[in-house]
């Protein structure tokens, strides 16, 4: 896409599209999104697009100056989905939690979309929003900021970088994350006691652990961890 994106008092397109609907921003991204999950990145196009939405491709540079422009709008989409319905309880820790796992669940409802999103920085409204809520937490549970701020690093890199590994492995064909499964069968199970003792000795457990995502129980122990950095947590007892 060229550069010459329209103002945003001049993007509304007053006729329908030959699909009978009126072009908008959002109707844009939600029929991206459909296309990144039937079709991968490559559905990503301005002739795709427009072909989808009935649509002379042109009219998308009303929205979006390139598909990077598109690109990083999927991207606080998925953001943004993660907070609806979100609302703080004043618990530092469960509100911390349930942004990270919605933040997860967001990504892996569109895997193809996370894969090619998760690592962007937007800069976008449901960004920054996220960015409040989650330095809110920490700022009025009583972390100083210099520690706040590390921990709001941690936390999101966190959850995007499990989001982004899961989301990849959902987005495989059928045929290739059956294979992936397979390996522990085939391999891991059938490893002797006497060269690979720990893993003969867990295998039924790790097998079983290892079809399930990493991410809830990683999100504990950062919790766990960070509860113990808290002021109150280190401090001396009097007396």
């Amino acid at each position: 896409m060229a550069e010459r994106v329209v103002p945003e008092e001049r993007r509304r397109r007053r006729r329908p599209t030959k699909r009978g609907a009126v072009l908008s921003e959002r109707l844009i991204l939600e029929t991206a999104l459909r296309l990144v999950a039937q079709h991968g990145a490559d559905a990503l196009s301005v002739r795709r697009l427009g072909a989808a939405l009935g649509a002379d491709p042109s009219a998308l540079y009303r929205y979006f100056r390139n598909t990077d422009a598109l690109l990083l709008a999927l991207a606080d989409e998925l953001v943004g989905r993660a907070q609806e319905g979100w609302a703080a309880t004043g618990d530092w820790r469960e509100d911390l939690r349930s942004m990270g796992l919605r933040i997860h669940a967001s990504y892996l409802a569109n895997p193809q979309a996370a894969v090619l999103a998760a690592h962007r920085t937007t800069g976008r409204r449901h960004e920054t929003r996220a960015v409040e809520r989650i330095l809110g937490i920490l700022r009025t549970a009583g972390f100083p900021d210099a520690l706040a701020v590390r921990v709001y690093h941690a936390f999101v890199d966190q959850a995007l970088a499990f989001a982004a590994q899961d989301a990849a492995a959902a987005a495989l064909p059928p045929a290739a994350a059956e294979a992936d499964a397979g390996v522990w069968r085939s391999v891991y199970g059938r490893l002797p006691a006497d060269t690979h003792p720990h893993i003969a000795a867990t295998y039924p457990l790790l097998a079983a652990d290892m079809r399930d995502s990493g991410y809830p129980f990683a999100l504990e122990l950062m919790l766990t961890a960070v509860a113990a950095l808290h002021p109150d947590a280190r401090a001396t007892p009097s007396g």
